[in-house]
């Protein structure tokens, strides 16, 4: 199949090469640096951007919604939308 793709420099812009399940939790990291965050059922989300040193909670994310953020780290305490994707 052909990669329209295939020579792009990765960016902010480009689109995301990989997509994986977040499993919320309060102290294991995610497993790869996210461009953004897919969220399927709506609610907050608190997470900690990658060059933080504090959590942020997005409220009210609607469902089918994206958080445009680096993160580490999506918590489960706080943490109430469901079916959460890392895009990176």
């Amino acid at each position: 199949m052909p990669d329209e793709f295939q020579n792009a420099v990765q960016s902010a812009l480009t689109p995301s090469e990989d997509a994986f399940a977040v499993s919320p939790h309060d102290n294991t990291p995610l497993v790869a640096v996210p461009k953004y965050l897919y969220v399927g059922g709506a609610g907050r989300v608190t997470l900690r951007a990658l060059d933080s040193t504090a959590d942020v909670v997005f409220e009210n994310v609607p469902a089918g919604g994206y958080i445009y953020v680096r993160a580490s780290h999506v918590r489960a305490t706080g943490t109430t939308a469901t079916a959460i994707v890392g895009c990176a």
